[in-house]
């Protein structure tokens, strides 16, 4: 298992244009090991550009970003996707998983690509679906799942390598109110007890209170980074 304490994720002065469109302008954020942020802002201010360049999906024009003593954005593509499988954990707006794979197969799929034994990625896997409130549903593909359990999945995935960070993209946005409420508490509680950073695109208040801390993107720039206590 790796330590992520101490470990940060630094975004320093990072521009990003796609065409005449300036998408990211000197954005500059250092998310600590643990910590829980959202990123808000209006449809097209940047935010899922922050979120793609921080987990080194997107390179940027200018600035770098780096997790821990780890450089992202400087790296080759090849490296960036090792690192995106090893330090990093995901989850989606639609959760992405295989449906034709069993939920205890999605949840193993990040160890079995970075070529663990299959019986420790699957027990791994059977531990965090127990943890999750889903022991006995190891078998069911996610089309036999509600859409919370199969965001649970997700959030297993997201963990069950041990990741230094975990990003969600509009993690509820497939969800109602009272499921993505539930999905938010599962998925601020795990990573909390991992010691795991989390990084939330939402464009939805409610989500962005379960987080510890609130950062606004608009018309490409960092508009606000205020903690929970300054905000209540």
């Amino acid at each position: 298992m790796h330590n992520s304490a101490g470990r940060m994720l630094s975004a320093n002065q990072i521009s990003k244009s796609f065409g005449d469109v300036r998408a990211l302008d000197r954005v500059s954020i250092d998310i600590p090991a643990g910590q829980s942020v959202s990123v808000m802002g209006p449809s097209g201010s940047g935010k899922s550009t922050l979120l793609h360049c921080l987990a080194g999906i997107l390179r940027p024009d200018s600035g770098d970003v780096s997790l821990g003593d780890e450089p992202v954005s400087l790296s080759s593509d090849a490296a960036r996707s090792r690192l995106r499988l090893e330090r990093m954990g995901f989850v989606f707006q639609d959760g992405q998983l295989l449906p034709e794979l069993p939920a205890l197969e999605n949840v193993a799929l990040p160890l079995l690509l970075l070529g663990r034994p299959r019986a420790e990625a699957l027990g791994r896997a059977a531990d965090w679906l127990s943890r999750l409130g889903l022991h006995g549903m190891e078998k069911r593909r996610p089309g036999q799942l509600s859409g919370g359990q199969e965001h649970r999945v997700a959030i297993a995935r997201a963990l069950v390598g041990s990741p230094a960070v975990v990003l969600a993209d509009e993690p509820t946005g497939a969800l109602d109110q009272a499921t993505g409420a539930e999905v938010m508490r599962v998925l601020t509680a795990a990573t909390r007890d991992v010691g795991a950073s989390l990084v939330v695109v939402t464009h939805d208040a409610g989500v962005a209170a379960w987080c510890e801390r609130h950062v606004q993107i608009v018309d490409g720039r960092l508009f606000s980074d205020r903690h929970v206590a300054e905000v209540a």
